[in-house]
């Protein structure tokens, strides 16, 4: 509030007081005349008193004047007074209105400060919201990922046992097949043996009484009966090698070593022996895959098939890893479907890799008797092929 101050109020002056008289007292007025005064004092007395009436008069005119000018000017003092409350009221209520409207300010700016802390607030808790709406969204997105390659491990795992699956009936179907065939090569082979041998017998009653010439054909028709016998021998052997297969290979060693022994002493008693020669034997060759012999080709062609399905590049896969060329193998096969030689045309420049080659050609033996066409032509067959390894064996 601002200090109260004096208004500017221009107040009443009054006319200065005439000058007054002190009264003349009761001893003065009343003083009595000497004896022998004349009149003339006494109504200068009255004069006096006349005067003095006068005196008082304006004496109470100047008291009423000056009664008036101070009344006056305690009404004045009193709007001035009143005018200074109503100034100060009027302040009193600007201050009220000024504190009022701070105050209001003071509310609005709480009200906005509060308005925006909840703004913040409700921004901040949707974008907690947003935050946790994502992650909760990125976790279901990781875990349908996870189920989608669970489900694609899944179905790969399905189609890769269905395709072992196949493959297994594939190569067992395949097996039943050449067992079915080579069983009927052998029924075969046995039947025509037994009308060759009724033949022989046949020709060597015929011919008993004939020259020497006839007498040594008979000895080899007797030489051909027991290498018959032998290759039944053989068959049996080769019957009880597939039932028992673990003792496949060194049978077979057996065998190749007895044919060996038997050969060395077929050529140490050339006159007493009724087994050919390795030089006497008839021999054929297949060093590609044409031929016009058909059933030279096809026996060729069982013959790598077996090989082929019956290994799988897993068994050789360390030892092909190395650095080597494709080796080119003369494999040598007997009329029983034993295996003779193994000859290298070119080798792999791997040991390990050649070995592993023998040890398959020799695991695969016995791979069937001739058929008829070819045993009366063929003691021996010799076939080249080209071994390649790569996502399998492969005979070319």
């Amino acid at each position: 509030m601002a200090a109260r101050t004096r208004p500017d109020v221009n107040l009443p002056i009054a006319p200065n007081a005439p000058p007054v008289r002190a009264p003349a007292t009761a001893a003065t007025r009343y003083t009595p005349v000497p004896a022998g005064e004349s009149s003339v004092p006494h109504d200068a007395a009255q004069k006096q008193i006349e005067q003095d009436k006068q005196e008082r008069a304006l004496e109470q005119a100047k008291l009423e004047r000056e009664r008036l000018s101070a009344e006056r000017l305690r009404q004045v003092e009193l709007m001035a007074d009143a005018q200074r409350e109503a100034t100060r009221q009027e302040q009193l209520r600007q201050d009220a209105a000024r504190a009022e409207q701070t105050a209001k300010i003071a509310a609005a700016r709480i009200e906005l400060e509060r308005q925006e802390v909840a703004r913040q607030e409700g921004l901040r808790r949707e974008a907690l919201q947003k935050e946790r709406a994502s992650q909760d969204e990125k976790a279901q997105q990781e875990a349908t990922r996870q189920e989608l390659v669970r489900a694609e491990e899944t179905r790969l795992e399905a189609g890769r046992r269905e395709a072992a699956r196949e493959t297994a009936a594939k190569q067992e179907a395949a097996r039943q097949d050449t067992a079915k065939q080579d069983a009927a090569r052998q029924a075969a082979a046995r039947q025509e043996a037994a009308r060759q041998e009724a033949v022989r017998q046949d020709v060597a009653r015929q011919t008993a009484a004939k020259q020497e010439a006839a007498r040594q054909d008979s000895a080899k028709q007797d030489a051909a009966r027991q290498d018959q016998a032998k290759q039944d021998q053989a068959q049996r052997e080769r019957a009880e090698q597939e039932a028992k297969r673990d003792e496949r290979l060194r049978a077979i060693g057996k065998q190749l070593d007895a044919e060996a022994a038997q050969r060395d002493a077929a050529s140490n008693r050339p006159s007493r022996s009724l087994l050919p020669g390795i030089s006497s034997l008839r021999r054929g060759w297949l060093y590609g895959r044409a031929n016009p012999n058909a059933e030279l080709v096809q026996y060729a062609e069982a013959m790598s098939r077996k090989i082929e399905m019956n290994i799988t590049i897993d068994t050789i896969r360390q030892t092909v890893k190395q650095a080597h060329v494709a080796p080119v193998v003369t494999v040598a096969i007997r009329a029983d479907g034993s295996v003779e030689k193994v000859t290298f045309e070119v080798s792999s420049g791997v040991p390990a890799i050649d070995e592993s080659i023998r040890n398959i050609v020799a695991s695969q033996a016995p791979y069937g008797a001739f058929p008829p066409a070819l045993t009366r032509l063929y003691d021996v067959i010799e076939i080249r092929r080209t071994w390649i390894f790569d996502t399998a064996i492969r005979l070319q």
